[in-house]
């Protein structure tokens, strides 16, 4: 505990004590073979996936120990590992299955997961599709 951390022990007022804990990834770009119309398949496109994971006291780190932390590395890995290598008509269906690997995992409370393809049209930051448990 570093000397700081033991001058403020205690001082922290309850009601200003953290309620909810995060781990974000976000805009993952990947380039994958998505999309139903005939000019898309077998032309892999840009989709950016952000994933928000809410998770219980004890999955979030409170010492600065990286056993003690929820690894979001697996968040990149896994996903990447997900959609390597294949090939997807909808969005949706890339959100649901990211969706359900995260939410699995030990400690989550809540889960975002949304993703859009950036370059579709010229006037939109992009187009896409999001799951949330709230």
């Amino acid at each position: 505990m570093t000397d700081i951390v033991r001058r403020l022990d205690g001082l922290v007022p309850d009601r200003l004590r953290p309620k909810t804990r995060k781990i974000v990834l976000e805009d993952y770009a990947l380039n994958l073979d998505i999309g139903f119309h005939e000019f898309e398949i077998g032309n892999p496109q840009r989709l950016l996936v952000t994933v928000e994971v809410w998770v219980d006291e004890a999955a979030f780190a409170a010492a600065d120990d990286q056993t003690s932390a929820w690894d979001y590395d697996f968040l990149r890995t896994e996903i990447g590992a997900l959609v390597a290598d294949r090939r997807f008509n909808l969005q949706e269906t890339v959100v649901r299955e990211i969706y359900d690997l995260v939410a699995a995992r030990r400690g989550v409370t809540a889960l975002r997961v949304a993703a859009r393809k950036p370059d579709i049209y010229p006037d939109c930051a992009g187009v896409g599709v999001e799951l949330a448990s709230f």
